[in-house]
């Protein structure tokens, strides 16, 4: 059994890397257990670079980027049960807080689990976003710039056009945000971004360093403002752009989309004990494939005088080959297999005087691709202020142009399937949580969703932090689908709907343990306070439930673990997904309780340090328990 110390930092991201080239190259490690990045080179096959200029994309600050992405953060993220719905239930999460210290939290239980990214962040616009002036500290600076600490004379200022750092500014504000996103996304995953001119040339170039190049799945015109802005300069502007990547290269048709009823019964006008279809010549229609560079699909197709179609020659059958009206050798879209083993699907008309062979195409699972301008009504700002308008029966604009719920829920249908996670870290008003529960609501894919909101203070007396305006909308959404619901679904269907049709709040906030600072420089009188921490380590009016989700989140486990509290000998204790790990809060345990908990065999137990009250022989004594009931690892903190 392996012992040792909980982790109360984020995960470390360079160490990680550094571990997985060490693992994959051992021969380029140094004696010091670093890399010998000449070495890499070597091993890789490359020349070792001499210092020549090379092409890339860079910008003041971003070494400082580098440096703060490789920052732990410390902070934890506290349960918010009175502004949650149905907090035990649900698998969706809203976090209140500065979305870079979030995403670093989110790293250990969350990489390689989300299946879409949709941000919408500030727009480039010279007074709209808030900008730290230091890299040092950013959950102090989140802290100052919410009131919570001091300011200390730190400034926080908007990113005006006339300063010569304008677009650095956004870059680094963006930067880290992108890269420590990336790790979150599973393997087919997709990142979508909204933005508009200022900065489009400077993201695709940003995304092409940290996604690379060759996943950029394209890059969307969004018209969202058809009457155009009367106020611009030469020309009215009615669109923005989102561009789109992927965390890996994704396979053709891999965005594709359902087919809606009413394009279906548009398109598909015939009908057999299969269902609906349409007919699709087999010939390809695109004149720059044919017999000269497609060889393969050049072959010829019988009919004979009833019509039937056959791959192979019967008595008295026509031979057709994909020739064009003008003589043009063409050829087929499929190969001869594939017209052997499907032939039922092959149909030939009579056109013109001559045979033409066609396909049988059915609805049933009919997708489409999304063109790539985007001009349905239903993807315009006026859609997403009216849905929000509708939600909080006001005409008053409580949030200035939210996103379309209608573009959101289609992008959300290119990419999300039962079970998968999508993240918004740049939340607003909160369009991504409803057009989660509206894709679930229409068509029936139960996603769970993530939303990341700043408290920026709003003036209002209502709403006082657009992270207010976040949650209460996503609260009205679930009540306004609850009411048109009622009644309509069967009891596993409410039981998928109260999981999807809820929210866990948490906050960050300082860790819920106070953390030895081995390098203070206040002499004595330091180094005594730090001596106190030892022993209490705990900050004043944190919940054991506080404690539970930072242990919990630090131990690489999900928000929406399922978690069973049980008594054990008279003091409770968490079990995390039936007993793969075990975590006691309490102040004080005793034997018996030790014992209680070993019983159930977990696999990984955490408790206080101060839980043993400096009793050497209870600590050694629940060593030696969890030992012989096969507990792999014994964890304090």
């Amino acid at each position: 059994m392996q012992e040792g110390k909980l982790s109360l930092e984020s995960k470390d991201i360079a160490a990680e890397k550094r571990q997985e080239l060490l693992r994959l190259f051992p021969e380029t490690q140094t004696e010091g257990g670093r890399i010998d990045f000449d070495q890499l080179k070597r091993v890789l096959g490359e020349s070792v670079d001499t210092g020549r200029e090379r092409y890339g994309m860079n910008w003041p600050g971003k070494a400082d980027c580098f440096r703060l992405i490789q920052s732990p953060s410390t902070a934890t993220l506290l349960p918010v049960r009175e502004e949650s719905v149905r907090f035990d239930e649900s698998e969706n999460l809203i976090i209140e807080g500065d979305n870079l210290e979030v995403l670093k939290l989110l790293q250990k239980g969350y990489q390689n689990k989300v299946k879409m990214i949709y941000i919408d962040p500030p727009y480039n616009t010279g007074n709209d976003f808030i900008y730290p002036d230091d890299f040092v500290d950013n959950l102090k600076n989140y802290l100052q710039y919410t009131g919570q600490v001091d300011a200390e004379g730190k400034r926080f200022s908007t990113n005006l056009d006339s300063d010569g750092r304008f677009h650095s500014k956004w870059l680094n504000m963006l930067y880290p945000r992108l890269y420590l996103a990336r790790n979150l996304l599973c393997e087919d995953g997709v990142i979508f971004i909204s933005c508009d001119e200022n900065e489009l040339k400077n993201l695709i170039q940003l995304m092409d360093a940290v996604f690379g190049e060759s996943t950029a799945l394209g890059t969307l015109t969004v018209l969202c403002n058809p009457k155009g802005r009367s106020q611009d300069k030469y020309f009215a502007t009615n669109h923005e752009y989102i561009v789109v990547y992927g965390r890996s290269i994704l396979p053709k048709g891999a965005l594709a989309i359902e087919k809606k009823d009413d394009q279906v019964e548009a398109e598909y006008g015939e009908e057999d004990e299969g269902g609906k279809y349409r007919l699709l010549e087999l010939r390809n229609t695109h004149r720059e494939f044919g017999q000269h560079n497609r060889p393969n699909l050049w072959y010829p197709i019988y009919v004979d005088e009833v019509g039937a179609v056959s791959t192979e020659m019967t008595h008295g059958a026509i031979e057709v080959h994909p020739l064009w009206d003008d003589g043009f050798r063409g050829c087929w879209t499929w190969g001869l297999e594939k017209a052997e083993n499907e032939s039922e699907l092959l149909v030939a008309k009579e056109v013109k005087g001559k045979w033409k062979i066609f396909r049988k195409s059915y609805a049933s699972g009919a997708e489409r691709m999304l063109k790539s301008i985007l001009s349905e009504s239903d993807f315009y700002t006026e859609s997403g202020q009216r849905d929000f308008a509708a939600l909080f029966g006001s005409k008053e604009k409580i949030f200035q142009s939210p996103k379309a719920t209608g573009l959101l829920k289609t992008l959300m249908e290119t990419s999300l399937k039962d079970g998968d996670l999508v993240l918004d870290f740049f939340a607003g008003s909160g369009t991504t949580g409803h057009a989660a529960l509206r894709l679930s609501e229409e068509e029936r894919i139960d996603a769970s969703f993530i939303l990341v909101q700043l408290p920026e203070p709003t003036g209002r007396d209502d709403y006082k932090s657009i992270s207010d305006i976040t949650k209460e909308r996503v609260r009205r959404v679930i009540q306004t689908h609850e009411k048109q619901s009622e009644g309509k679904l069967d009891l596993q269907q409410k039981g998928q709907s109260r999981r999807k049709g809820g929210f866990r709040v948490f906050r960050l906030a300082p860790s819920n343990f106070k953390v030895w600072d081995a390098h203070t420089d206040e002499g004595l009188e330091g180094v005594e306070r730090q001596m106190e921490l030892a022993v209490n380590h705990i900050m004043p009016d944190r919940t054991s439930e506080d404690l539970f989700y930072e242990i919990l989140m630090k131990s690489e486990y999900p928000l929406t673990a399922k978690v069973e509290n049980f008594d054990a000998s008279g003091i409770t204790a968490f079990s995390v997904e039936d007993d793969a790990l075990i975590v006691c809060v309490e102040r004080k345990v005793t034997a018996e309780a030790v014992t209680a908990i070993a019983k159930r065999s977990p696999s990984k137990v955490i408790f206080l340090d101060e839980a043993f009250g400096g009793n050497d022989q209870l600590k050694a004594n629940a060593k030696m328990n969890f030992e012989s009931a096969g507990v792999k690892r014994f964890e304090t903190v």
